[in-house]
């Protein structure tokens, strides 16, 4: 009986370690890479619109906090720990990079570039709120979960 226990050990050691892990933040991220990370179910990130408020208001990511550009690291030190994931997306991937770059400089380790910003998310079926997008009709799609695969499918697969 134990040549048999001895064996069934051996055998589970030699199993490579499968165990799922979320996506890792990238410093430049492609909408595709956000919503990845989302989709993991328990994700532990904070997504940062650094837009006007009045912008953002209009539209952003679901989900996302408003911190404008000129207010960002003020608020995200007293309300962030440096060490918590960031995503971080404003009106041009210019704004972008310079809002990740401050929050780099102020001690915040894990900072990525969401490249594209709302349009990028957008184009990929990503979940969107505010004023504007409350007024618009779902797609015929949109409860289409075949349809909404598929787009996934065919978007991840070019550039957005």
């Amino acid at each position: 009986m134990s040549n048999i226990s001895d064996a069934i050990s051996k055998a589970k050691d030699a199993l490579p370690d499968i165990t799922p892990t979320p996506p890792k933040l990238k410093a430049i991220s492609s909408a595709h890479d956000l919503k990845a990370r989302l989709e993991w179910g328990e994700p532990a990130l904070t997504i940062l619109d650094v837009r006007e408020r009045a912008t953002f208001n209009q539209a952003r990511l679901l989900g996302a906090m408003c911190m404008p550009i000129d207010e960002l690291v003020e608020r995200a030190q007293s309300s962030l720990e440096p060490s918590r994931d960031i995503y971080v997306y404003g009106e041009s991937d210019e704004q972008t990079a310079q809002a990740a770059s401050l929050l780099r400089e102020a001690g915040f380790t894990s900072v990525a570039e969401l490249r594209g910003g709302l349009d990028a998310w957008r184009a990929i079926a990503g979940s969107t709120e505010g004023a504007n997008e409350d007024r618009q009709p779902p797609s015929p799609s949109a409860y289409n979960t075949a349809a909404q695969i598929k787009h996934h499918a065919d978007t991840q697969s070019r550039d957005v």
